[in-house]
C-alpha cells in the first residue's frame, strides 16, 4: 500500500474503533436517564448485558467469516450495520426496542473491532504491525477516559438519543475512507461451516454471561448455579467437537504453537488482572480514602493514561527493533509489583500512593496489551488470521467478565460480613459514610482496605503467572517480509 492510502486506512480504522469502544462506555452515564424516560428501570441492566453478550458470542463466528470471505467485506458490512443500529437505538420508543438495538450494536461492534485488527495484520508486515496495532488499540483507553464524561454532557445538553446518533456523522466519514483505503482482501473459502461448534459455543457463552451477571442477586442465585453448570457442560462438549471438526470454529491445533499459547494466556491475564478491577477502583478510593466521586476518578484515569502511553510506546519500539519478548516480561512484572504493593498499603496512606501504583500497573499492562495480538498474528497462517485474532480477544473478554463478577461477589460478601450491626451493606453509600462520625468513617475505611487487600494480592498472583507465560514466548525478531496475499477463490457454503 502507498503511504497516503495506509494513512487513510489507519485513520478510518481508528475512528471506527473509537466509536465502537465509546459505544460501550458512553452509554453507561446515560443509562439512568434512558431507563427513566422509557419507564423500564427494572430492565436497565439488559442495555449493557445484551450488548456484551452479543459482542462476546459472535467473536469467533466473525473471525471465521473474515477468514472465509475476506475481512474487508465483513468490516464494511459490520460498520453499516453499526450505523443502522445506532440510528434505531436513538429512535427507540420503549426498552425492548432499545435492547434489541443494543444487541445489534454489540454484534456489529464485535465485527468492526475484530476486523480492524485483522485488516491491519493483512496489509502490514509482522515488523510494522505492532505500531499500527497500538494505534488501533489506543481506542479502548481513550474510550475509558472520555466516554463517561462525554456521555454525561451529551445527555444533559442534547438528550440521550444523541449518545447513539453521534456515531452517524463520524461513522459515515469513516465508511467513506474505508471504502477507498481498504484494498481487496480475498478470503480462503470454507468447505463446511462448524454448525455444532457454533451452537455449543453460543449456548456456553450465553449461559456464562447470564450466570456471572446474576450471581450477585439473591433471587437469581439458583438460576445462576444452573447456568454455570450448563456453561461447563456446553464448553466441554464444544472442545470435544472442535478437536474433531474439519473446519473448527476455533482452530485448537494452533495452540500447540508456543507463541500462540503464551500470547493467548497473556491476553487473558489482561482481562482478569486489570480490566476486572478497574470498575471497582472508584468505590475503593471513596470508601478507603474518604474522597468525593470526582477525586476517586483520578486513580482509574492514572491507570488508563499509563496504559495508553506505554501501549503506543511499546508498539513504536517493537516496530523499530523487531524485538518484542522483553515488553510482556517487564509489563507483567510491573503489574505484579504494583498490585502487590496495593495489597500492602496501610490505612491512611496518601492518595497519590495508590495513584502512582495503579499507573505503574497500567504502564506494565499497556506495554503488551496490543503487542500480544500482533505477535500471535505473526505466528499463525494467513488463512487462520481472523480466527486467532478473535481467540485472543475472546479470552480477554471472558476473563474480564468472569473476574469482574467474582471480584464483585468477594467485595460484597466481605464488606457485609465485616460491617457493624449499625450499618446495612445494602444501603451503604459513600455519601452516607462521609456524613457519619469520624469513628465510623475510620472503621469503614479499614474494612474496605481489609476486603480489597486479598483481591489485589490475588490479581498480583495472576500477573506473576503472566511473567511465566511471557518468559515462555520464544525469543526472536518480527519479520520484515509480507506473507503472500491469497489468490481469490470461490466461497462455498
Amino acid at each position: 500500500m502507498s503511504p497516503w492510502r495506509l494513512r487513510l486506512l489507519i485513520i478510518s480504522l481508528l475512528t471506527v474503533s473509537i466509536l465502537g469502544a465509546l459505544d460501550h462506555t458512553i452509554v453507561s452515564t446515560s443509562l439512568a436517564t434512558v431507563a427513566g424516560e422509557l419507564g423500564a428501570l427494572e430492565h436497565m441492566s439488559w442495555v449493557v448485558v445484551g450488548y456484551t453478550l452479543a459482542s462476546t458470542v459472535l467473536l469467533p463466528v466473525i473471525g471465521k467469516l473474515g477468514d472465509a470471505i475476506g475481512p474487508r467485506r465483513v468490516f464494511l458490512a459490520s460498520l453499516v450495520l453499526f450505523l443502522v443500529a445506532s440510528l434505531a437505538c436513538g429512535f427507540a420508543q420503549d426498552m425492548p426496542q432499545l435492547i434489541a438495538g443494543r444487541v445489534v450494536q454489540g454484534m456489529s461492534s464485535a465485527g468492526i473491532q475484530l476486523m480492524s485488527q485483522t485488516i491491519v495484520a493483512e496489509v502490514t508486515t509482522p515488523r510494522e504491525r505492532p505500531r499500527f496495532m497500538a494505534i488501533i488499540g489506543a481506542a479502548f483507553p481513550i474510550a475509558i477516559l472520555v466516554g463517561p464524561v462525554l456521555g454525561g454532557l451529551i445527555t444533559d445538553y442534547w438528550g440521550w438519543q444523541w449518545v447513539f446518533w453521534i456515531n452517524l456523522p463520524f461513522g459515515v466519514v469513516a465508511l467513506a475512507l474505508a471504502m477507498v483505503a481498504i484494498p481487496a482482501l480475498p478470503g480462503f473459502g470454507r468447505q463446511r461451516f462448524d454448525v455444532a461448534g457454533t451452537i455449543l459455543f453460543t449456548i456456553a457463552m450465553v449461559a456464562l454471561v447470564l450466570a456471572v451477571t446474576w450471581v450477585g442477586d439473591a433471587d437469581l442465585a439458583v438460576a445462576s448455579i444452573v447456568l454455570f453448570a450448563i456453561a461447563a457442560i456446553a464448553f466441554t462438549a464444544f472442545f470435544l467437537v472442535e478437536l474433531r471438526a474439519t473446519e473448527p470454529l476455533v482452530p485448537l491445533r494452533l495452540f500447540a504453537n508456543r507463541t500462540v499459547a503464551a500470547g493467548t494466556a497473556l491476553s487473558a491475564i489482561i482481562g482478569i488482572g486489570l480490566f476486572a478491577i478497574t470498575a471497582y477502583l472508584p468505590t475503593y478510593v471513596q470508601m478507603a480514602y474518604r474522597t468525593s466521586a470526582t477525586v476517586s476518578g483520578l486513580i482509574p484515569i492514572a491507570t488508563v493514561f499509563g496504559m495508553l502511553v506505554s501501549n503506543l510506546l511499546s508498539g513504536w519500539l517493537v516496530s523499530r527493533t523487531g524485538h518484542y519478548r522483553v515488553y510482556p516480561i517487564a509489563g507483567t512484572a510491573l503489574g505484579a509489583a504494583g498490585l502487590l504493593a496495593m495489597s500492602l498499603l496501610p490505612v491512611g496512606a496518601p492518595l497519590w500512593v495508590p495513584m502512582i501504583l495503579m499507573a505503574v500497573v497500567g504502564i506494565g499492562t499497556g506495554g503488551f496489551m496490543s503487542l500480544v495480538v500482533a505477535v500471535v498474528q505473526s505466528a499463525v497462517p494467513r488463512r487462520d488470521m481472523g480466527s486467532m485474532t478473535a481467540g485472543v480477544n475472546l479470552v480477554r473478554q471472558i476473563g474480564s467478565t468472569v473476574a469482574t463478577a467474582v471480584i464483585g461477589g468477594v467485595i460484597g460478601f466481605g464488606v457485609a460480613a465485616l460491617l457493624p450491626g449499625s450499618l446495612d451493606a445494602s444501603t451503604l453509600t459513600p455519601q452516607l459514610v462521609h456524613a457519619a462520625s469520624p469513628e465510623v468513617q475510620s472503621q469503614v475505611a479499614a474494612i474496605y482496605s481489609q476486603v480489597f487487600a486479598p483481591v489485589f494480592l490475588a490479581l498480583a498472583v495472576v500477573y506473576a503467572l503472566g511473567i511465566v507465560a511471557a518468559v515462555l514466548l520464544p525469543a526472536g525478531r518480527l519479520s520484515d517480509e509480507h506473507e503472500p496475499v491469497p489468490s481469490s477463490q470461490p466461497v462455498t457454503a
